[in-house]
């Protein structure tokens, strides 16, 4: 229900718009000077303001100004029954919506309401839209795990089913949750998320549900929550298992109930969420040890999914690294740069310990620092290169002579890379004899130049 505050000392006109707001399933709220209005919008927060132009002490163009400087964001109908062109034109310039002239026409003020609210919504989606393209939201990948999940997600999107998204960190769990609110038939609607673990134990609750003025130190104003800014929405709890067991029954109750009081305050508020969460660990485990309420788990463990991690999926490795080559090259404004093979193997072969994360700073990394257009095995950490030999070689190596051998072939190789294939300084890295390494390579079979 939207709330409209509405700032007028006539009574007769309060009383008018009472009567037709609330039967428009409106929630009027009411003041009859601009203090005293500023008083509620502080305390209320709410979704409109009717202002009248003429008020005892501040007029309404003082108390619209205040309004802007302190809420910039605010929807506000002017009101007047001495409106001029001068008058409209000075609350339009101060950030009215819109400019009603009295005596009010109720099917005017409805009208007027309504498109005010649209303009709003197409507000809120378009900054929503900034914030998707900020992201990268999207899955990338054509794997057989990835396309089971894309799968899964397609099929559970479209439902009212509550969802709980397990994975390690980096894997791209948000990415999970965005695609199901998209596909879902709340996708027109908020997608807010809370990262559990991020928010201080004494703030959470606060966080959550919004508080109201003076409901502790420091709470000078009313304070919606995030299951308020969710409503008819999707809420995202990520890292849910970093909440305490106290949150974790205040969550359990609204999840049942629907419904939920401010810190501070005592008025019930109604919402309606979709809830998705996300956690890196095992849950299971953590209610075996008394650190996560089981009725909570089985209440979100509703539709589970599991974001393999970029070890389990290296064949997407090319994709995304293509993708974000893209992406960075374009956000930097630098010439697309290309990934040699032998590159690309090394990033195939390394095992990605923070998953696409890992991947995706790396690649931003080298768009940024490497001034070649293609990016060689020598440009790469010596860390990625060392992990993607040592597995390289133990998935095809049979016997321990075998995977001695391989893996330095593979080292003196990615060195000589390293070194322009210049034998003295590849000697000198790897402190072996000149002699020695001529014949490690005619013995490899690995080709060099003469010097």
């Amino acid at each position: 229900m939207k709330t409209i505050l509405v700032i007028d000392d006539e009574q007769s006109i309060r009383q008018s718009l009472k009567g037709i707001l609330q039967d428009e399933g409106y929630r009027p709220l009411f003041a009859e000077s601009g203090e005293d209005g500023l008083s509620l919008l502080r305390e209320e927060s709410p979704d409109l303001i009717l202002l009248d132009i003429w008020l005892p002490g501040m007029d309404g163009l003082e108390t619209l100004r205040l309004i802007r400087e302190d809420f910039p964001e605010q929807l506000v109908i002017m009101m007047s029954g001495h409106g001029t062109i001068e008058t409209a034109v000075k609350a339009t310039k101060l950030g009215a919506y819109d400019f009603i002239e009295k005596p009010l026409s109720l099917e005017k003020v409805l009208l007027c309401v309504e498109n005010a609210f649209k303009v709003g919504q197409l507000v809120e989606e378009n900054r929503s839209l900034k914030q998707k393209m900020a992201k990268d939201c999207d899955m990338i990948g054509q794997s057989e795990v990835i396309c089971s999940l894309k799968e899964q997600i397609a099929i559970a999107a479209p439902t009212s089913g509550w969802v709980l998204i397990t994975g390690e960190n980096g894997t791209g769990k948000e990415l999970v949750a965005r695609a199901t609110h998209n596909l879902s038939k709340r996708r027109g609607k908020p997608f807010v998320e809370v990262n559990c673990a991020a928010i201080p134990e004494e703030l959470i609750e606060s966080e959550l549900f919004g508080h109201e003025k003076g409901a502790f130190t420091g709470a000078t104003a009313l304070r919606k929550g995030k299951f308020d800014q969710a409503h008819e929405g999707t809420l995202f709890l990520d890292e849910i298992g970093d909440m305490s067991l106290k949150t974790q029954a205040k969550i359990l109750r609204i999840l049942q109930e629907r419904k939920f009081e401010r810190v501070g305050g005592s008025r019930t508020i109604e919402v309606d969420v979709r809830v998705i969460a996300a956690t890196n660990k095992d849950l299971e485990k953590e209610i075996a040890q008394g650190n996560f309420r089981q009725d909570l788990y089985y209440r979100l463990n509703v539709l589970p999914f599991h974001v393999p991690p970029l070890r389990e999926r290296c064949k997407d490795v090319p994709l995304l690294t293509q993708h974000f080559l893209a992406h960075f090259c374009n956000q930097e404004g630098r010439p697309i740069k290309t990934m040699a093979p032998a590159a690309l193997e090394a990033l195939m072969n390394y095992s990605w310990p923070g998953n696409v994360r890992e991947l995706k700073n790396l690649v931003e990394r080298l768009v940024i620092m490497i001034q070649e257009e293609t990016i060689s095995p020598a440009h790469l950490p010596e860390s990625v290169l060392e992990n993607s030999a040592t597995r390289a070689v133990s998935s095809s190596a049979t016997t321990l002579k075998e995977a001695r051998e391989q893996f330095e072939k593979d080292f003196i190789r990615q060195k000589l890379t390293e070194f322009d294939g210049n034998i003295s300084r590849t000697a000198e890295a790897i402190e072996m004899e000149r002699s020695n390494l001529h014949r490690k390579l005619k013995a490899f079979g690995i080709e060099y130049k003469k010097s």
